[in-house]
């Protein structure tokens, strides 16, 4: 502690103003906290700055393109469809200012105070917040870790100008001609579908069996055809990289594909083999709270630490890192320490993948519910079948239902096809609130709309489809 700093009192400090930290900060401030948040970066975290936000908005970019290309079959041409990718890329930063900006004025709307810097432990009630000219020591009666995670950087692959992370290759300042991606996960098909998409001839590597490995292979199967057909992205799975060599205006990838060595040459390599909990350097393990050796924190069920001031929430915790999760697990923790029973149930939590088609999951699959002993059976309906699909040219793909056998309640989904990111809250609600596939196949749905799909998928479960045959 420095001379004369006298500290601030507080109920609740947020360590990290990302989508957990700050939707925690808010939701404490309105249980009646006196709440502090502080972050060494900017308010949104990685989601709004590196994250989420971005890519789904360089993904939504690569699409206009696409469509300009190829709406043929519509009776639609275009010719010599440009990119800007400079315009491109400052109209990305404009969403992405518009919702940190948007951050800033719901923390302060709330009355929550914002502090940038960097937070030491010193004691279970005790920080020492730090930037470059000062120091400041905060005592709280509880607080929320929400620090995130990085990408993991391989060994052999060190980040460099040519070899990025997500964050690198948000940020790229052209659209490169080659692009090697390592990693088949939902970020490296992601990214690697949206430059493709703007023209950049993509190979991706997988060291796994198949792409996106937490989805059932019916839907990446979509997923690797609509990759096949754009004719310039390679998928390669069961592929190792080994080592990279830069070039003055490049990469050379050796990599072994199909038990062969290969060496790759491209303009930048992405590399997307995970992320790391922001958990080390902090104090944590000073004051006593659990921290495995891939640096999670030990939580229970309300998201309290091994200290029982202490709570931590979204990627430095176990469970996949998504920022809904985050955002989820912010609001239990803030109840929690205001008393309220509240706990975390991960069920009703989706994953969803921006790819070519979008692929959406929540709750049981099939192969999940008989491994938990769950007698349940599943209801599929394509999207060839719906009219709206028809009409937007977007007929890949179908909405799964996955119901408890004794009851018809539905414990489960699975979508694969335009809009799957939007049809999936549907069954994500129906899970929470208990529903059946009568009640789902009851509700009136408009008409065309992707969301009669969900009814029609329903309705198939029931053995009573209209616009399917048995």
């Amino acid at each position: 502690m420095v001379v004369g700093d006298f500290p601030i009192e507080l109920d609740t400090l947020v360590v990290g103003a990302g989508p957990g930290g700050y939707v925690a900060a808010i939701r404490a401030a309105q249980l009646g906290q006196k709440v502090t948040i502080v972050d060494k970066g900017t308010l949104g975290g990685v989601c709004l700055n590196v994250g989420c936000i971005p890519s789904k908005a360089l993904i939504s970019a690569g699409h206009r393109v696409q469509h300009a290309k190829h709406s043929d079959d519509m009776g639609i041409t275009a010719e010599n469809v440009s990119v800007d990718f400079g315009k491109v890329q400052e109209w990305k930063g404009s969403v992405v200012n518009k919702l940190t900006g948007g951050v800033e004025g719901l923390l302060k709307g709330n009355k929550v105070d914002i502090v940038s810097g960097e937070a030491y432990f010193v004691d279970k009630n005790t920080v020492r917040i730090m930037d470059e000219k000062n120091s400041q020591t905060y005592t709280f009666k509880h607080c929320i870790l929400a620090t995130g995670s990085h990408p993991t950087e391989l060994p052999s692959f060190p980040w460099s100008d040519r070899v990025v992370s997500s964050t690198g290759a948000l940020a790229l300042e052209e659209v490169p001609k080659k692009l090697v991606v390592i990693g088949g996960g939902y970020i490296g098909v992601e990214l690697g579908t949206a430059y493709a998409n703007f023209g950049s001839e993509v190979v991706i590597l997988e060291a796994m069996d198949d792409i996106l490995t937490g989805f059932e292979k019916q839907m990446t199967s979509l997923v690797k055809r609509n990759l096949k057909k754009k004719g310039n992205v390679e998928v390669h799975t069961k592929a190792k990289a080994l080592s990279v060599e830069e070039t003055s205006d490049g990469v050379k990838i050796t990599a072994e594909i199909k038990g062969k060595e290969e060496v790759i040459e491209a303009d930048y390599v992405l590399v997307t083999v995970g992320r790391k909990p922001n958990t080390a350097e902090i104090g944590l393990e000073d004051i006593g709270v659990k921290i495995d050796d891939k640096g999670i924190i030990e939580t229970d069920k309300q998201g309290r630490t091994s200290v029982d001031t202490i709570f931590a929430i979204g990627d430095i915790v176990s469970g996949p890192p998504l920022a809904h999760k985050a955002s989820y697990e912010g609001k239990i923790a803030a109840e929690a320490i205001s008393g309220e029973p509240s706990e975390i149930d991960y069920l009703g939590i989706p994953a969803v993948v921006f790819s070519e088609p979008e692929l959406a999951s929540v709750g049981h699959t099939e192969k999940s519910a008989k491994e938990e002993g769950i007698d349940a059976k599943a209801a599929k309906f394509p999207f060839a079948a719906n009219g709206r699909a028809l009409s937007l040219n977007e007929t890949d793909g179908f909405v799964k239902l996955v119901t408890r056998t004794e009851d018809g309640v539905i414990i489960g989904g699975q979508v694969a096809g335009a809009g799957a990111s939007d049809v999936i809250a549907e069954i994500g609600l129906a899970i929470e609130a208990g529903m059946t596939a009568e009640d789902m196949a009851l509700t009136i749905h408009a008409h065309p709309t992707l969301g009669e799909i969900t009814m029609e998928a329903a309705e198939v479960a029931l053995g009573t489809p209209i616009h399917i045959v048995k």
